[in-house]
């Protein structure tokens, strides 16, 4: 027998196991700020109280983040659902590598300082100032800085980019601030320069993911390395200008900027540099490092390409390489479920529009790109809009039920995953009658998909990766009253949540052959894989984390 033979156990169903991601849709506290209570949800109610249902931790620990504090996020969620076991994630591993100093004893950082101090050139970083740990952490960029500032590197160039996203909405100066404090101890010191000199709103600059819009990282492209861009004195002044400006903009949609002083743009991009992506998410990394690496670039006339160093914290695809060079190693996320139901030649379905397709491809299959097997495995992209998620909080969730039922009464596959972005991309939007609407397009899309499992005896397994919408105002942490902004309101929350997600089992050809297993006291996300496998009529491999169910 192969070690990866799966056996069997001996239940089964005529048609498919599909497990539908709602992302982004928490158990909140049923208040005025939960989109996900306050919306018309029938499917969802009918599910929750007639099928076998439960509540999965997907923050913090159980998935793979430094301390329970941590939110979680959809890529953590889909490889902890994917994977069937919990691995230390890139939060994790960047604070173990700078802790133990193995970051700076690397071949990667050693060639990015030894260009600078023998070229007498600027390191430059790029990435997400906040302290969110979703995609960065502001901390991790001060141990970078401060270790350049330790080995005498004279100029350093920050490019930092706005979250507001996985942050409260407007608190973009906190972090700037704190950043130009640090600067501004280390240019006491004889021979140091080290300055902002480019930035924006991570939703417009920078962080595309998925190829959706590459305008997006031409933006930054501009800015970064050519210098072109709207100039301003300092960070703070293109803030405080935008907001002036537009008063209802949020940090995550701010426009590039350029710092510029009598002589022009203080920090280009130039040959004989050093560049750091200081990302440890892969997703929103992956287009501005191609930029950076690929010899031809299609997406966007990049006018020049510089002669640099580039490294990203991590490497953000182990599989295409990108990039080649990177100061902290990915999680090593082997054998996951994808892999050994096409090595037992279970035929995979997996559907998501743009915004959420690497979620069950790339991050379901443990950060890798591609299939285990083309002859059984089908993945289908949905084309997402190019328009602000509350002007449109249906997204493209219609156009997803149609494939997904398509392929149902096809009969064409045995094991699926769909991903229904709405809950978290227009929960991050801070708008809550947008949420609503987006809560209640995805119920509505489930009912369609639930009649087609049904038709084909099927059973379907309806879970989330993370809350977000579920708590749209942000919380005081010691009253749990609502923070109120300066008319009383209280403040959108475009952040994910820290509350448990939804796990149910719909199954309408069930005769009582299993059963919720109650001695899994804390289950989670890694919980996920070994039920769809049992479901499937296999036993899961045995460091998998235990199936949710149980036979009677």
């Amino acid at each position: 027998m192969s070690q990866w033979t799966l056996p069997r156990n001996g239940f089964g169903r005529p048609g498919p196991v599909l497990v539908v991601v709602m992302d982004g849709v928490g158990l909140g506290r049923k208040d005025a700020g939960d989109a996900v209570h306050l919306a018309n949800t029938p499917v969802l109610d009918r599910l929750w109280s007639a099928c076998p249902t439960t509540s999965l931790l997907a923050h913090g620990k159980a998935v793979g983040l430094p301390s329970d504090k941590d939110m979680g996020n959809s890529e953590v969620g889909h490889n902890a659902l994917g994977a069937g076991r919990v691995f230390d994630q890139g939060a994790k591993l960047v604070d173990e590598a700078i802790r133990s100093g193995l970051l700076f004893e690397g071949q990667a950082w050693r060639e990015l300082a030894d260009r600078c101090q023998a070229n007498r050139t600027p390191m430059h970083f790029i990435g997400l100032l906040s302290d969110g740990n979703v995609h960065s952490h502001i901390d991790q960029l001060f141990a970078l800085i401060n270790r350049c500032h330790q080995e005498g590197i004279e100029r350093v160039r920050l490019h930092p980019l706005l979250d507001g996203r996985d942050v409260p909405a407007t608190s973009a100066l906190t972090y700037i601030d704190r950043l130009e404090t640090l600067l501004a101890e280390i240019n006491r010191s004889p021979g140091r320069d080290y300055r902002i000199a480019s930035g924006g709103g991570r939703m417009l600059v920078t962080m595309d993911r998925y190829q959706a819009d590459w305008r997006i990282v031409h933006r930054g492209w501009k800015a970064h390395v050519l210098g072109e861009g709207r100039p301003f004195p300092s960070a703070r002044a293109a803030i405080e200008t935008f907001r002036a400006e537009d008063p209802e903009v949020t940090d995550q949609f701010l426009p590039a900027f350029v710092i510029a002083d009598e002589q022009g743009p203080v920090g280009r991009i130039e040959d004989g540099s050093s560049v750091v992506f200081f990302n440890f998410r892969g997703d929103r990394a992956i287009e501005i490092s191609r930029a950076f690496e690929e010899a031809e670039l299609s997406h966007f006339d990049r006018q020049r390409r510089p002669d640099v160093l580039y490294a990203g914290m991590m490497q953000y695809d182990g599989d295409l390489l990108i990039p080649k060079r990177f100061l902290v190693s990915p999680p090593a996320i082997v054998r996951t479920m994808g892999e050994y139901l096409s090595r037992n030649q279970v035929r995979q379905f997996a559907c998501a529009e743009t915004q959420k397709y690497g979620h069950v491809t790339y991050f379901w299959n443990g950060n890798r790109s591609g299939r285990f097997d083309d002859r059984f495995e089908t993945y289908l992209e949905i084309p997402s809009d190019q328009v602000p998620f509350e002007q449109r909080p249906w997204m493209k969730a219609a156009e997803v039920t149609d494939a997904v039922i398509a392929v149902i009464r096809q009969k064409s596959f045995d094991f699926g995953r769909v991903n229904f972005a709405n809950g978290d991309m227009v929960g991050h939007t801070g708008h809550l009658q947008a949420a609503i609407a987006a809560v209640a397009a995805v119920d509505l899309c489930l009912d369609r998909i639930l009649d087609a499992v049904a038709a084909t005896k099927g059973i379907a397994l309806i879970t989330a990766d993370h809350g977000n919408a579920d708590q749209m105002f942000e919380i005081d942490g010691k009253t749990g009253a609502f923070l109120l902004d300066a008319e009383g309101q209280p403040r959108p929350c475009t952040a994910h949540s820290l509350n448990r997600v939804p796990f149910t089992i719909f199954d309408p050809a069930y005769a009582g052959e299993y059963e919720l297993d109650p001695s899994v006291t804390r289950p989670g996300l890694s919980n996920v894989a070994a039920t769809a496998l049992w479901l499937l009529g296999f036993e899961a491999p045995e460091d998998y984390d235990p199936s949710l169910v149980r036979g009677r």
